[in-house]
């Protein structure tokens, strides 16, 4: 890693090599992140007997998951943003109130949607498309789960920190070790013990807790630049509406996938039962894996963006963007082929139940058709993250989700195509959300951004 990648300075230097020292352990941070459920899924997927009900359990709960990350988001990612921003002016003075705000606001947030969770769980999930069968499964994971969100929501929300101080290696740290518990807990947990689903849950709690430690243990200690110190931890309302009218993007990304998760839940236990909804938990399985890479470039180039904006490195600001426009557009299009040459063994690593097997191959194969649409969105996005733009950001967060896969969830299926047509809803939005989104960045940032005439 160059000087100034080390010091956090991102003024200087090749840009796409800060990008890339950036993005390759947050991508590593996220997959170890990813595993804390997706391991979840794995070992739920082949347990004995072959049944998809753990796995259709499990999948019941991730609207939940996606909701506590909405609100992870809305602070953790309003935040980040703004400290980088404050950092590249020199105002450390603001970037350090910016980070001990945050830290309130995930706390009390955490602790809040507990509460409310274990209150309406029950009849959340079945909204969420239980079964008689499925819903003792959900029930058992998510009761556990729950007592996770202060660790999981603290320690997603506030690594967003460590990396914008240039600790990216630290950041993925916060992970690693958290996903090793998890990876040695979950065999214990339900083979040896038995625990079943109850099992899985109480392995990601630990893991989340272990992480959480990690990260706090970093940002209060000597080695963080602007460490997180008691005096710094008040809500300030000015602050706060700053960091939510900018981490709402976030927050309205992971949101409507709560919305949409929910609903193609609901709609493939109308039209097709369990095993539907099993193959989903497993095409989305797959799509978060497959989209990491690139969420950890976009993510990584955030920060480097948003310190030479700050910094009226203009140029700078530019070649960030093409050059994260064109490394998530080429990944995201070897993904889209591994799919078609390899559905069945994605498949297979999720669950060994012959039904969901059957169906899976083809469903992902329709599932991730036009993939590579999805990089137009991501580089889109944080673009406008970056720079500040919440307008914009709000506006095709909402477009691809709300306006356009949410009606098409409940429309296709009613008109013939059954659950064909709650699968083929995400490519279609892919397709028009994402270059709706990237020719108005095109347009509105990056033609209007000046070449910055300094070296």
């Amino acid at each position: 890693m160059n000087t100034s990648a080390k010091t956090g300075d991102f003024s200087s230097g090749k840009v796409w090599k800060q990008v890339v020292n950036l993005a390759l352990p947050l991508t590593m941070a996220e997959i170890v992140q990813l595993l804390y459920n997706i391991v979840d899924r794995i070992y739920l997927g082949h347990l004995p007997g072959g049944d998809s009900l753990p796995l259709t359990g499990v999948g019941l709960v991730l609207p939940v998951i996606s909701l506590i990350g909405a609100f992870t988001s809305l602070f953790g990612q309003g935040g980040t943003p703004l400290f980088s921003m404050a950092r590249g002016a020199k105002n450390e003075e603001r970037a350090s109130l910016l980070e001990g705000c945050v830290f309130v606001s995930l706390l009390s947030c955490s602790l809040i949607l507990m509460v409310l969770l274990y209150a309406l769980h029950v009849p959340l999930l079945y909204a969420f498309g239980a079964s008689e069968r499925s819903f003792s499964y959900a029930r058992d994971y998510l009761l556990i789960y729950l007592i996770g969100t202060p660790f999981i929501m603290l320690s997603t929300g506030l690594n967003g920190f460590i990396n914008a101080q240039g600790f990216p290696r630290v950041g993925m740290m916060t992970t690693i070790f958290g996903a090793a518990l998890n990876l040695l807990l979950d065999p214990l947990f339900l083979f040896v013990l038995k625990l079943g689903v109850r099992g899985a849950a109480l392995a990601t709690v630990l893991s989340q807790a272990l992480s959480c430690a990690w990260v706090l243990l970093f940002l209060t200690g000597k080695k963080a630049l602007l460490p997180l110190r008691f005096r710094y931890m008040r809500l300030q309302l000015q602050m706060l509406r700053e960091i939510v009218s900018l981490g709402v993007v976030g927050f309205i990304m992971k949101a409507t996938n709560f919305l949409v998760q929910m609903t193609a839940n609901t709609t493939l236990q109308q039209y097709g039962g369990d095993v539907y909804v099993s193959v989903m938990t497993v095409a989305n399985s797959v799509r978060e894996i497959l989209t990491l890479p690139a969420t950890g470039v976009t993510s990584g180039s955030q920060p480097v963006t948003g310190y030479n904006y700050g910094a009226k490195q203009y140029g700078r600001v530019r070649e960030s963007i093409r050059f994260t426009s064109l490394t998530a557009i080429g990944y995201t299009l070897i993904a889209w082929l591994l799919v078609l040459a390899a559905a069945r063994p994605l498949a297979g690593l999720f669950t060994s139940d012959p039904e969901t097997l059957r169906l899976a191959p083809r469903i992902l194969r329709l599932y991730f058709m036009g993939f590579v649409f999805q990089a137009f969105q991501l580089s889109a996005q944080t673009t406008f993250q970056a720079l500040g733009d919440t307008r914009h950001a709000i506006f095709f967060s909402l477009l691809r989700k709300v306006v356009i896969v949410f009606p098409l969830t409940l429309l296709l299926p009613r008109l013939g195509l059954g659950t064909d047509g709650v699968f083929l809803a995400e490519p279609i939005s892919n397709l028009l959300g994402g270059m709706a989104a990237f020719v108005t960045m095109y347009l509105t940032v990056y033609r209007k951004l000046q070449a910055d005439p300094r070296p």
